[in-house]
């Protein structure tokens, strides 16, 4: 990797970590089935996901929901191979993980609307990076087209955004200010939307009120590799930023960043990923040491450990932020 880069890296690591963002707790919970038509060769054949949206008073949180099930799944493969081989002799070990369903979206977008900011949260490698910008200023114009989603009665809006042309579908008697995505800026939910040749899609699948648990949040259970010698396994991007997952708040952690610093990093990891990692490692002082197998990978005290996972990264020539047309 080169110096510059290096040094950038560094930099970012080593400055004190993000401010916390005021917290919120999420009132409601809506879920989201998000398609995009990424190869516009294989129109046929379009990703999909299911998304969550978290909405509070004063902010709200966009995640994937497959996201948050594939982690489950890697993080219980990893703890039984950690617990398997607990009484070994010692020296690397290899962790094979496999992922059901494939990639998923891996940032997270928070929106403070009374603060007019939005925040992403991105993870590259071992560390998560808070990206800080303005709420997105979206020229809505409003119709007298309705529609119902189940229960919800629904206007229609249509508006420009990211190169493409957008109908929005919200729901003026929530009060929540707010949308899948970035989209939002209108005097209620934003329910349903899609771009006009439908290769962007936000489909409604259902709304849902917080119910407040009067039970503590369960601690983590300590990891099988505490009597190892070992620093508890942690997947890039992975692990949970709050004991309660109705809780809105950026990660306390999240290395502060502007979107060309994060731009550059992230070219640079997928140019020569293993060098990357070498930064990261360099610029966090970290001990022990770091194999990639291919895929996500961890970082290790010692011994050395090595995590092999599947995939291969998918086609995309239809972004979901298109240029704007000159």
């Amino acid at each position: 990797m080169k110096k510059p880069l290096l040094l950038l890296t560094i930099a970012l690591m080593a400055g004190a970590a993000a401010q916390a963002q005021q917290t919120d707790t999420a009132k409601a919970i809506v879920k989201y089935k998000f398609s995009h038509i990424r190869d516009t060769l294989n129109k046929d054949k379009p990703y999909t996901e299911n998304m969550i949206l978290f909405l509070g008073q004063t902010a709200s949180a966009y995640k994937s929901y497959d996201k948050k099930l594939q982690d489950a799944m890697v993080k219980k493969q990893i703890a039984d191979q950690i617990a398997a081989n607990a009484n070994g002799a010692g020296g690397p070990m290899n962790i094979n993980v496999k992922r059901n369903g494939g990639a998923t979206t891996q940032g997270e977008i928070y929106q403070f609307p009374l603060e007019n900011k939005m925040i992403r949260k991105e993870s590259l490698m071992i560390t998560k990076y808070r990206i800080e910008e303005p709420m997105p200023l979206i020229k809505w114009k409003i119709s007298a087209d309705t529609m119902s989603f189940g229960t919800l009665h629904c206007q229609k809006a249509t508006g420009h955004f990211k190169g493409r042309d957008y109908t929005a579908w919200f729901c003026p008697d929530l009060p929540f200010h707010a949308g899948p995505w970035k989209l939002s800026g209108l005097p209620g939910l934003i329910v349903e939307a899609y771009d006009t040749n439908k290769e962007v899609e936000f489909k409604f699948d259902g709304m849902e009120a917080v119910v407040k648990s009067d039970k503590p949040a369960q601690a983590a259970a300590p990891s099988p590799a505490t009597g190892m010698g070992m620093t508890v396994v942690k997947l890039g991007g992975m692990d949970d930023d709050n004991a309660d997952p109705n809780i809105i708040a950026i990660p306390a952690d999240a290395v502060k960043t502007t979107p060309k610093q994060y731009d550059d990093l992230r070219a640079a990891m997928l140019k020569d990923p293993q060098a990357f990692m070498n930064s990261m490692m360099a610029g966090s002082n970290m001990g022990g040491g770091m194999n990639m197998g291919g895929g996500r990978v961890v970082t290790t005290g010692t011994p050395i450990m090595r995590v092999n996972t599947n995939g291969s990264g998918p086609v995309i020539n239809n972004p979901l932020e298109l240029p704007e047309k000159k």
